[in-house]
């Protein structure tokens, strides 16, 4: 079992810079290959960034590629996602998900644990 806890979540402007984080507890965290997904009112819940189990590979929407970095501590059990240039379509609630393989999956249905969610609202 993986136990995972978001924080960082809050209200930015756009422009600005936000960092998530989310905690696992567990000895098999570095075993994951862990995605961090993010839904808007009204929409489908979409993959945002992913990273490796090793921290090796990372994968990011089009949506946020250059803004948003994903990286993790296998020390500190935590996986974080830096948010800048952010702009009012990023406002969503973002979730981190953990998956025992190597890479991390796109799919969200891929994805055996989840924790959950923080809020991001970018204003204009």
């Amino acid at each position: 079992q993986v136990q995972l806890v978001e924080s960082g979540g809050g209200l930015a402007q756009a422009g600005g810079s936000l960092r998530l984080s989310c905690a696992a507890s567990g000895r098999t965290f570095r075993s994951n290959a862990m995605g961090w997904f993010r839904q808007a009112p009204g929409q489908e819940r979409e993959f945002a960034a992913g990273i490796s189990r090793s921290g090796l590979s990372t994968f990011y929407a089009d949506s946020v590629k250059g803004r948003f970095t994903i990286s993790r501590d296998n020390a500190k059990n935590t996986v974080y996602l830096q948010m800048n240039s952010l702009k009012p379509e990023d406002t969503a609630v973002y979730y981190c998900a953990a998956r025992a393989t190597v890479l991390p999956p796109r799919r969200e249905d891929e994805y055996d644990y989840w924790g959950q969610g923080t809020q991001v609202t970018v204003s204009s």
